[in-house]
């Protein structure tokens, strides 16, 4: 039935979503993230431009959602064991970088003319630097497995979870308004209740009920979605606010062995709703007050540009790393965070900020996210014209970086990985490991995960054919990826995912041999083209296989 009256909500979205792509495309030649696209397509479509936005309240209640998404996916990422995993470089330079950045940005918000309580939102804002834009810049330069690049990851984990810190205490901090004593009790009992939940799910449902929804893709994304807004509703009805339920939905399901296949096939939904949240920040940009911001906004953007670089090197050759690690993990982190501009906008919800302390700061993102790349890109050649600059920041025996650059540390453990972990790929794998390869698999069915881990092999959930969980992959010194299930069947149910799978599998930077299975051998030309170098057709080669016993048996 068509409602007359959402006819032009409609047709809004509809222009606003193609003028994003629109200048998601300029973006794209131009080597911009969609970010800086989507605040600029916000702008336009703004009161001071075009006027295209009119349904402000849905515009918002979108981003709204895409927030509870984003700190879904975030809270993925938080298992009980990622400390440990984290590394002291990574631990201490966070922490050190986010510390000098936060003071040092303090003194310089002051010193423009912003509030004690501003400055401080504003320095906390540039501490923060972007894991979406960094990770994509690092795997197109095939440097995600570089020390600068593991270091730079480590340092953006560190962040993610100063930041969760930062917004659950302003989300706690709007609860009940001005009157917080009022707000306590509900606030704790709230608190509670989510965390008994969270508690009784991970202790006793998670594990069956994830296994029972992974048999089918569709289900888990489905689950996925109304897990996360089932928690933001809660907590928001508790009075603790939308984010922290997403993030303890997030948090929830983050000791599962499905949480990297989940964040894959939720990153396309959290991309997509995420332009709303960048379009309302730009639409709800002065222009005309912009003018009295940019002079500011050059200061703090230098500052993030130049000084957190800058930190990042003097910390990591304080702990005994070369001066060209410290400059390339530092020029990454040049830039600050999507992050910074939901921090903004919550300080502004809660009244501690001001639209134009907001909208300085997603000026200060625009500039840092759009110089950032080209600093990125060019970071080797920047190295190499002031090289001799940096020698302070380095001692004269970098024996950090020595052990991290020994052999036992330039692994990620595996030499084989294989796709598909059916009848065929497990005897595959039985023969490899009685070879003495080191193995891991990977499929999207919980009962062959649960069949290879009783062979005493590792194993991961996930699609092969999703650009988002291949990246998640440990590729580092595997020499061989093997896709053991043909088109047309399994994961590769469609012939034309198959591409999708050796697409993904360069586009992370992985170099090494890559086997196709196909039902026939006529079908293996495409793939070669694509990047495969050995094809495997199970049915011809055990046909060829039993030919040559009948005939050794026959005496021929």
């Amino acid at each position: 039935m068509h409602d007359a009256s959402l006819a032009p909500v409609f047709t809004e979205v509809a222009l606003l979503v193609l003028l994003a792509a629109g200048l998601g495309l300029a973006g794209m030649a131009l080597r911009q993230p969609l970010v800086v696209a989507f605040i600029a397509a916000g702008i336009l479509a703004g009161p001071d431009v075009m006027g295209l936005v009119q349904s402000e309240a849905f515009i918002a209640l979108l981003s709204q959602i895409s927030i509870a998404v984003l700190l879904f996916l975030v809270g993925l990422k938080l298992d009980v064991t990622l400390i440990r995993s984290l590394g002291a470089v990574a631990v201490i330079a966070g922490i050190g970088q986010m510390a000098f950045s936060a003071g040092l940005g303090f003194a310089l918000a002051l010193v423009l003319g912003l509030t004690p309580v501003a400055a401080a939102y504003v320095a906390l804002a540039l501490s923060f630097s972007s894991t979406i834009i960094i990770v994509k810049m690092l795997s197109d330069k095939r440097e995600i497995d570089s020390l600068h690049g593991r270091i730079a990851l480590g340092i953006l984990i560190v962040q993610d979870l100063a930041v969760v810190l930062a917004m659950v205490a302003v989300s706690a901090l709007s609860a009940g308004g001005g009157d917080h004593q009022a707000a306590l009790a509900p606030m704790a009992l709230g608190t509670v209740a989510i965390l008994a939940v969270v508690w009784v799910f991970v202790r006793w449902l998670a594990g069956p009920l994830l296994s029972l929804i992974a048999r089918s893709p569709e289900l888990v994304v489905i689950f996925a979605v109304g897990w996360a807004a089932g928690f933001a509703a809660m907590a928001d009805t508790a009075g603790l606010g939308q984010e922290l339920g997403g993030l303890a939905a997030g948090v929830s399901l983050a000791s599962t062995p499905f949480r990297d296949a989940i964040g894959a096939r939720l990153a396309p939904l959290r991309d997509f709703l995420l332009l709303f949240f960048f379009l309302s920040l730009g639409t709800g940009l002065d222009l005309h007050g912009l003018g009295a911001q940019i002079g500011p906004a050059l200061v703090l953007s230098a500052f993030v540009l130049l000084g957190k670089p800058v930190i990042v090197m003097a910390i990591m050759g304080a702990l005994g790393y070369r001066a060209r690690t410290g400059f390339l993990a530092g020029v990454t982190l040049g830039q600050i965070s999507e992050f910074s501009l939901i921090f903004m906008a919550m300080g502004v919800g809660l009244g501690q900020v001001s639209e134009p302390d907001a909208a300085l700061v997603t000026l200060v993102g625009l500039i840092t996210i759009a110089l950032s790349v080209y600093g990125v890109n060019h970071a080797h050649r920047l190295h190499a014209r002031i090289e001799p600059l940096l020698r302070w920041f380095e001692r004269r025996s970098p024996a950090a970086e020595v052990r991290e650059d020994s052999p036992e540390r330039t692994g990620a453990g595996y030499d084989v990985v294989i796709l598909g972990l059916g009848r065929y790929g497990c005897r595959i794998g039985q023969g490899l490991k009685a070879r003495g390869f080191r193995l891991l698999g990977v499929d999207f069915d919980p009962e062959a995960l649960r069949n290879w881990r009783a062979m005493g092999l590792d194993a991961h959930f996930g699609d092969a054919t999703d650009p988002e969980f291949m990246a998640h992959l440990p590729l580092r010194g595997v020499k061989a990826v093997i896709s053991a299930v043909p088109p047309g069947r399994g994961a590769l149910s469609d012939a034309d995912r198959y591409p999708a799978f050796l697409h993904a599998l360069r586009a992370v930077g992985y170099d090494g041999e890559v086997a196709v299975t196909v039902n026939h051998r006529d079908e293996a030309e495409p793939f070669m083209a694509l990047g495969a170098t050995l094809v495997l057709a199970p049915f011809e080669d055990a046909a060829e296989g039993a030919v040559q016993r009948i005939s050794e048996g026959c005496g021929f």
